[in-house]
């Protein structure tokens, strides 16, 4: 393969990824964010790249490809199909990323121009790579692209936001494998998806990559994902390589103390079994909700999109209940719906006594504060420019409950609360200089700011390693019990709900399909969607 800037890739080279002794750090830090990591990857080799948060996967990642921030300080020996990409110019390393490797991001929302179509994506990457094809074959590749992934030309002129998560997704792959890179790079493709998707992504991910004859470089926190789908694992802690080899043996013989920790955790996960339901009194009581979405027709004779028809449950104090579903169930359009944020079409919704749909301005106002929630990527939903403190003091200042400096006492005191301390090591930080489980906390905390006693968790832990995920869960257990908080647990992961919640229902084309334990769903699930998600559970070898 010869790029246009002029310098020569192999088209098959035996060593598609090469890292020697690679140490890296970031603008500001005195720590060694990769520090001496050696890694070879093959031609046709699937290795998973796994390890708790902040231990380097992603940097990993931005390394081999140069998306790295202005002084950063990148040293030791970096070859991707034989050449060094630091030593390249603009126009040359813009040639080398796509051609030579190709990236799947964790959430395609947010690498994609909702301006530009489906087609229009493929089209525009094809035309920076190879002006010198015709339009007409540009438009014959992008078509067979999207066949291949399984979207269909008769998508090309949609836009983003008119595909569900797992085609955003499968347009990503597309993109990624336009050009027939020797290395795909997938960081975390699969998170924000139902496990059933998930399942299809990374099949069609492992078959495009078998076709091309392409190495796959999967960076995961899911280690029986990861163990699916890749021969071969390496595991980082510290910016560094405590573990390479087979994945059945590093998962069922770990050497390292890290890997360890992280197939224990995993394992209590997967071995959790549902708590007993708590007695207690109701605090919300839904009833035969529905959110219907007109979707086109004419005014006098819409058509209807039923994405939550007739949904009945009750909650009590403490008691956590799971909902589960696959992508387009209506898991988000409820907790949209519960918050106020999706128009309630019919049925009621009891809140503490009170109808929240009969209130209006300020009676609402106040009711609304008994409901707070959770959302997936805590990063997106904090703003960037505010510190933690300020963050969490927020609520209780648009709502006026308090001074400002009253404000922040209280937000310190509710960093505390989630294991943040000591808070005055945390509350002048900006969301971006945290962990993923530190951010989360701070969200789990500006929740809590307004004492609500219905939380919602909508895809809380999905995001994070499978040791942080064990940490933040036995956070929510812990705030459960001390504030008697009743929880909304919304999860792709039927394992994750069975172990935590009192009580799961799976949601099937806005309906409640099966309800019961979670444990006992698990085991023995009656529906067919439900049986689908169980199946599609990836597993730890044993």
């Amino acid at each position: 393969m010869v790029f246009s800037a002029g310098f020569f890739v192999p088209s098959m080279p035996q060593s598609v990824l090469e890292l020697k002794q690679l140490r890296l750090r970031y603008p500001g830090s005195e720590r060694w964010t990769l520090d001496g990591l050696d890694l070879q990857l093959h031609s046709g080799e699937k290795l998973a790249l796994v390890g708790s948060s902040g231990c380097g996967k992603s940097t990993v990642a931005r390394a081999v490809l140069q998306l790295l921030p202005p002084g950063s300080v990148c040293e030791g020996d970096l070859k991707l199909t034989g050449c060094d990409p630091r030593g390249l110019e603009r126009p040359a390393l813009r040639q080398l990323r796509g051609q030579a490797a190709g990236l799947v991001f964790q959430d395609p929302m947010t690498r994609l121009n909702p301006l530009m179509t489906v087609g229009g994506h493929l089209m525009d990457t094809l035309r920076a790579h190879k002006p010198q094809n015709s339009v007409q074959d540009r438009r014959q590749r992008a078509e067979d692209l999207l066949e291949r992934v399984g979207i269909g030309v008769h998508r090309f002129r949609a836009y983003p936001h008119e595909l569900s998560g797992g085609m955003r997704q499968r347009l990503a792959i597309a993109l990624a494998i336009a050009l027939k890179p020797p290395l795909l790079i997938a960081d975390e493709p699969t998170t924000s998806l139902d496990v059933a998707v998930a399942g299809q992504v990374m099949a069609e991910l492992s078959n495009l990559c078998d076709e091309l004859g392409s190495a796959l470089l999967l960076i995961s926190h899911d280690l029986a994902m990861a163990a699916r789908w890749c021969g071969r694992m390496a595991m980082l802690d510290g910016g560094r390589k405590v573990e390479d080899g087979l994945s059945q043996t590093l998962l069922t013989k770990p050497q390292s103390r890290m890997g360890q920790r992280l197939v224990a955790s995993a394992r209590i996960r997967e071995g959790s079994r549902s708590p007993q339901r708590p007695n207690s009194n109701t605090v919300l009581q839904v009833n035969e909700m529905r959110c219907w979405h007109a979707i086109g027709g004419m005014p006098w004779a819409p058509i209807w999109l039923k994405a939550v028809d007739g949904v009945s449950f009750n909650l009590c104090e403490s008691e956590s209940l799971g909902v589960v579903g696959a992508s387009g169930c209506g898991k988000s359009t409820l907790c949209r719906a519960l918050m106020g944020l999706n128009q309630i079409r019919g049925g009621q919704v009891n809140l503490l006594g009170q109808n929240l749909l009969m209130l209006r301005g300020e009676q609402q106002r106040v009711a609304r504060r008994a409901l707070q929630m959770v959302f997936q990527d805590p990063l997106a939903c904090l703003n960037p420019a505010l510190t933690v403190a300020d963050a969490i003091a927020d609520p209780l200042l648009i709502h006026r409950i308090c001074s400002k400096a009253t404000a922040r006492e209280r937000a310190r005191a509710l960093l505390e609360q989630v294991g943040l301390n000591p808070a005055e090591q945390f509350q002048n930080r900006l969301p971006r200089q945290l962990s993923g489980g530190q951010q989360q906390r701070v969200a789990i905390a500006r929740a809590l700011a307004l004492e609500p006693k219905v939380l919602i968790c909508d895809e809380s832990v999905s995001m994070l390693d499978a040791e942080v995920q064990a940490e933040v869960l036995g956070l929510l257990r812990d705030l459960q019990r001390d504030l008697g908080l009743a929880m909304i647990f919304v999860t792709h992961d039927l394992s994750v709900a069975s172990g935590f919640c009192h009580r799961v229902i799976v949601l099937d084309k806005g309906r409640i399909v099966e309800e019961g334990p979670g444990d006992q769903i698990f085991d023995q699930p009656q529906a067919t969607i439900s049986r689908t998600l169980v199946d599609a559970c990836p597993r730890l070898p044993t």
